[in-house]
């Protein structure tokens, strides 16, 4: 049988079973239609930035001191970086050592475990500037960080916790019990099957989380307005006030006097994300080798 009269064949096999249920044909054209209308979102999307930005990626937006006049993003490329690196130094680290807990060693009967669970699922829904008001007031204020990378680098800490607890204990739970049982059955303790079966074998769903908690950082901005801060210079230290390229494009966006440069921030801006994500994907790759 060759391919053509393969495929002719399967096609309509599933003809008939849409025919004999309409609702599965239903929901056949729903999901069609959800991804070619997700799909067209995004392509417009970049197809707009990069037809708008493109012409004013100029030598002068490269300048290492921000200027009114070149409007320079290399500044807030480098605090954005800086802001990134911190947040994911302390909450990876955190996310995955209590998904880590809430899988492998706490009792799931336990009542307090279910209220951590919840605490979690809500404080993934809470706005973002909502985290950005509490971070002003307790690291800018209380801590006496004052409006600097470090502030901002906690508050985004708190606010992609959630999201890493929540992914890393799908990935843990996503482990087949076999796998575990196997090791215990070797002789190797609790502590090594964790770090020598589960973990590795989970790589991939943890980092899915990592992906897309660097995904809303490099894109925040209501948070860090509150903690950051705004300055456009480069950062002397982690106390050093600096804005990233998301609070950069949006002031520049913002005066209206620089909508040419902001267009051009955002082609950077999506670049950056691109690399990061291809660069995620590659590791992501390498391990599951290892």
């Amino acid at each position: 049988m060759d391919s053509s009269s393969f495929f002719t064949q399967k096609l309509q096999q599933k003809i008939i079973v849409y025919k004999n249920s309409p609702s599965s044909c239903l929901l056949m054209l729903l999901v069609f239609g959800s991804a070619i209308l997700t799909f067209s979102t995004l392509m417009y999307l970049i197809l707009h930035i990069t037809v708008k930005g493109i012409p004013h990626i100029q030598a002068s937006l490269f300048s290492l001191t921000y200027t009114s006049q070149n409007a320079s993003v290399v500044p807030a490329l480098f605090n954005t970086v800086i802001v990134t690196l911190l947040s994911l130094l302390f909450a990876v680290p955190l996310g995955i050592f209590s998904a880590i807990y809430l899988v492998e060693y706490a009792n799931q009967q336990n009542k307090f475990i279910h209220f951590i669970r919840l605490t979690t699922i809500t404080l993934a829904g809470i706005p973002s500037i909502v985290y950005g008001l509490f971070g002003m007031l307790f690291f800018v204020i209380s801590c006496g960080f004052g409006f600097s990378l470090l502030a901002g680098a906690l508050t985004l800490t708190i606010m992609i916790l959630p999201l890493l607890i929540r992914t890393t204990e799908e990935a843990l739970l996503a482990v087949p019990v076999i796998y575990r049982e196997g090791s215990y059955g070797l002789g190797a303790g609790k502590l090594r099957t964790i770090f020598r079966i589960v973990l590795p074998t989970a790589i991939p769903g943890i980092l899915a989380g990592i992906i897309l908690s660097i995904g809303r950082i490099v894109g925040e901005t209501a948070a860090l307005v509150y903690t950051s801060g705004t300055v456009a210079q480069m950062p002397d230290s982690v106390f050093s006030s600096g804005r990233t390229l998301a609070i950069h494009m949006f002031n520049l966006a913002n005066e209206g006097l620089y909508m040419n440069q902001a267009y051009a921030t955002a082609v950077i801006l999506l670049l950056l994300i691109i690399f990061i994500n291809s660069l995620s994907y590659y590791v992501a790759k390498k391990l599951v080798k290892i």
